[in-house]
């Protein structure tokens, strides 16, 4: 198995996630160092109902990408939290053209 470089391993951090914590219905997550607040019946009906227990069994992806509950089988991105999405590059082929862009 190959070495992966440091530089290799920034490169692929999405967010440096931190102190993941449910409180009174909501997830408190601090996000490339900025503290939010998400209301869990907005993000997930599964987060919502899901028990102390099974909230703090989660896993944090070590690129930042996203969190998963392995008891619930349930994940979120962090882009998705904060409303960030990513649309692939279209190319289109003009009839005049005849080619792709």
């Amino acid at each position: 198995m190959g070495r992966v470089s440091k530089e290799t391993i920034k490169m692929n951090l999405y967010h440096k996630i931190e102190k993941v914590k449910f409180v009174g219905g909501d997830l408190l997550i601090k996000i490339d160092g900025r503290d939010r607040r998400f209301p869990l019946n907005k993000i997930s009906s599964i987060l919502k109902d899901a028990s102390d227990e099974e909230l703090n069994s989660f896993e944090v992806s070590p690129s930042g990408y996203g969190i998963y509950w392995p008891m619930l089988d349930e994940d979120i991105s962090i882009d998705g939290l904060l409303g960030i999405s990513h649309h692939p590059t279209e190319k289109k082929k003009t009839a005049q053209q005849g080619h792709l862009q």
